[in-house]
């Protein structure tokens, strides 16, 4: 059983840091740097290569970081790093982020650095957030405070969005002369919040050996080892290795429809206002459903409450083969944000049951590497099964085989015994 130090300052200010970083993904990742891109910086460009180099761009910075998040975690929980490597990738991101605003039109590889930079510092931060929950929570709590992170992220990601949709929309408002001056301001205000509700962690968040001196090059050898060891002790950590597997399925089928939603959404005809509305009013129900689902765990399990998402989601996918009209989308966002932030959060909280808390930032980085190839099988599944059947209504059900195979491998991780190996 693992001991804690509960603190409710120090789990308050952890959380705000996905307040915090939800700003970008929110706003800079899932919206306005894709239309911007094209319709700015690459507008000379042709649709197919604009679209080209944006998949260039994200491609590298999900590489990246999914090949360095282990070694990273590491060598983090080798010198109790996590918190200062955590406010280095952030600084890169939100340096990078704030940058955007100073590039002119046309200036498309500059954008695109800058993306690729600014991505790197908002994964690399991830990795380190996550695994800093084993130092402001116990083991019983670890439930509602993971899900109180992705909570307040969704709100404070939502909110960040919508001010900056309202801006875009009415620059006349804000003494914008049009809707460009208003999104590049956009790309600075993510910054300043970002970087604003970051101090909460810095200031009360303690990791445990943090006062410890840290000498760097020690840290990075016994980080390397660290790292080769976890492959090499694979069997006796078969549980942790289970889980993975079922995480990589069940959360790929939750990209999937995270980053494929607009795009099905525009393929059967619905206006481009509706899907932005949408996708506020997923964040928005994904609030208070995160903070419901950690309290729904604690009666049932993690495990159980993430088995009953999977079902859900399963079930979205059939009925959203059928939608007709914009009512049928929204009903449609709103079913995914009821689950979307249960299943993220119970999924990191039970991940932390099973992982020896020594070296946390390290099978964090496992974890987040994962995630970071996340909606690489949906859509490529989805692709080809449109092309074979002719039909994107159809497409959708091939996410089901994701949620299923995710399901039945999370249904033989037996959580009990690793609690009891004293892991």
């Amino acid at each position: 059983m693992r001991m804690g130090h509960p603190d409710r300052k120090a789990i308050y200010a952890w959380a705000m840091y996905d307040w915090a970083n939800s700003a970008y993904s929110t706003t800079v990742m899932a919206g306005f740097f894709p239309i911007f891109f094209k319709q700015f910086w690459a507008s000379g460009m042709s649709v197919n290569e604009s679209t080209f180099w944006l998949g260039v761009a994200n491609a590298v910075a999900g590489l990246f970081v999914a090949v360095m998040a282990p070694i990273l975690g590491a060598i983090a929980d080798q010198g109790s790093l996590k918190k200062r490597m955590l406010l280095a990738f952030t600084i890169l991101g939100v340096l990078m982020t704030a940058a955007l605003f100073l590039v002119e039109q046309g200036a498309w590889m500059i954008a695109v650095m800058l993306y690729i930079f600014g991505a790197i510092g908002f994964a690399g931060s991830n990795v380190f957030y996550d695994a800093l929950i084993v130092d402001v929570a116990e083991e019983k709590s670890m439930d509602r405070v993971s899900s109180l992170g992705y909570a307040v992220g969704y709100i404070g990601g939502g909110l960040m969005f919508a001010v900056c949709v309202v801006m875009t929309i009415n620059p006349e408002w804000f003494g914008f002369t049009d809707s460009r001056e208003a999104v590049r301001l956009s790309f600075l205000l993510v910054a300043l919040w970002w970087s604003l509700f970051t101090l909460p962690l810095v200031l009360s968040v303690h990791e445990r050996g943090e006062a410890e001196k840290v000498l760097w090059g020690r840290s990075i050898a016994a980080g390397w080892r660290q790292f080769v060891g976890t492959f090499r002790h694979i069997r006796r950590l078969r549980m942790v290795f289970l889980f993975l597997a079922a995480y990589f399925l069940y959360i790929d089928g939750v990209g999937t429809i995270i980053r494929m939603a607009v795009d099905y959404g525009l393929s059967l005809g619905f206006r481009s206002d509706v899907l932005i509305k949408s996708l506020l009013l997923t964040q928005f129900v994904a609030f208070p459903a995160a903070l419901a689902w950690g309290r729904i765990a604690e009666i049932w399990s993690a495990k159980a409450s993430i088995m009953a998402c999977i079902v859900i989601y399963i079930g979205i996918c059939i009925w959203s083969v059928g939608m007709q009209n914009s009512s049928d989308f929204y009903l449609l966002a709103a079913a995914v944000g009821l689950v979307m932030g249960g299943i993220q959060a119970l999924s990191r909280s039970l991940y932390a049951r099973l992982i020896p808390v020594e070296q946390s930032a390290e099978f964090f980085g496992f974890y987040n590497m994962l995630g970071k190839f996340a909606a690489v099988l949906g859509p490529l599944l989805m692709g080809a099964a449109s092309m074979l059947s002719g039909s994107v209504r159809l497409s959708i059900l091939v996410i089901v085989l994701l949620f299923a195979a995710g399901g039945l491998l999370l249904y033989r991780v037996n959580v009990e015994s690793v609690e009891e190996v004293g892991l």
